[in-house]
């Protein structure tokens, strides 16, 4: 099996609402150290340029930016300049007068893809964002096969499942995580989701998480690179602004096998899969 290694950066900064100046110069200053530090593919948060407890729509409106706008621009800019792939989350003002909870791969040739949230989280909900209704896509890049998807999509092994069925090495994703409270001793329990997504699929997964507070609201800081067998190769920095950095060989998630006998992909039974939703929905 060809080697391909790759240096992967979970870029865990502070954001604050509404400043998208800020956070857009937090953000730059984060991409620079990696590609200082020899970084290819950089992983930025969730609603990178704005922050995320907005107090209505209008303020929302107000910081989202179209995908071709100052933010995205910049984020390909520096790809271009470093030989870069960054892959960001940021609040995008849509053609259609609708704001998305989006995410960008940007390489140096531009971007590649731009993805809309499907499954928004609690006040995301709230008359704020719409929901996307594309799968997720995978990019072939010069690294290998990355997908991108955004924080509580990551929680529906269906979803997931299509990313890893597309033959993606990586997904990458922007997140932001709330500091809830959790038993003494225990791995945040979005963490253990992420091992449990990377394992199931055999695939490499990074989550970029945020740090700080914001209006109230602890955030988890929980950013994590997770090798196809679904153990983590970065330490946790809970709640610390910081880089995460993991060399991982992206060629590993191309064997699925996981005994002499099993593969993950070639061991699923999907016509049990959907026999069993119909009968839940009365339909069989």
């Amino acid at each position: 099996m060809t080697n391909n290694m790759v240096t992967v950066a979970s870029c865990q900064v502070t954001l604050v609402v509404g400043d998208v100046e800020a956070n857009r110069q937090s953000l730059r200053s984060s991409i620079i150290r990696a590609a200082d530090a020899g970084v290819q593919v950089v992983v930025l948060p969730e609603l990178a340029n704005t922050g995320y407890m907005f107090t209505d729509i209008d303020e929302l409106r107000a910081a989202a930016e179209p995908v071709d706008g100052p933010t995205v621009g910049e984020w390909a800019a520096l790809a271009a300049e470093r030989d870069l792939i960054i892959v960001g989350g940021f609040a995008e003002a849509g053609r259609d007068g609708k704001i998305y909870n989006s995410a960008v791969l940007v390489d140096a040739s531009g971007v590649r893809a731009c993805y809309r949230k499907a499954h928004l989280w609690n006040t995301e909900k709230a008359d704020l964002f719409t929901p996307g209704s594309g799968v997720p896509p995978v990019v072939d890049t010069a690294v290998g096969r990355i997908g991108v998807m955004v924080c509580y999509d990551l929680e529906f092994p269906e979803w997931v499942r299509t990313v890893a069925l597309e033959g993606a090495d990586l997904l990458c994703c922007p997140v932001n995580w709330p500091l809830y409270p959790a038993p003494e001793g225990e791995r945040p329990i979005e963490v253990v989701k992420v091992q449990a997504a990377a394992a199931t699929n055999r695939m490499f997964v990074a989550a970029t998480d945020r740090a700080g507070r914001e209006r109230g609201q602890d955030w988890l800081g929980g950013s994590v690179i997770v090798d196809a067998d679904g153990f983590p190769l970065t330490t946790l920095g809970l709640g610390v602004a910081g880089l995460h950095i993991a060399h991982v060989d992206l060629s590993d998630a191309r064997n699925k096998t996981i005994s002499e006998l099993n593969d993950v992909h070639a061991d699923r039974r999907p016509e049990l899969y959907f026999k069993a939703e119909r009968r839940a929905h009365g339909t069989a």
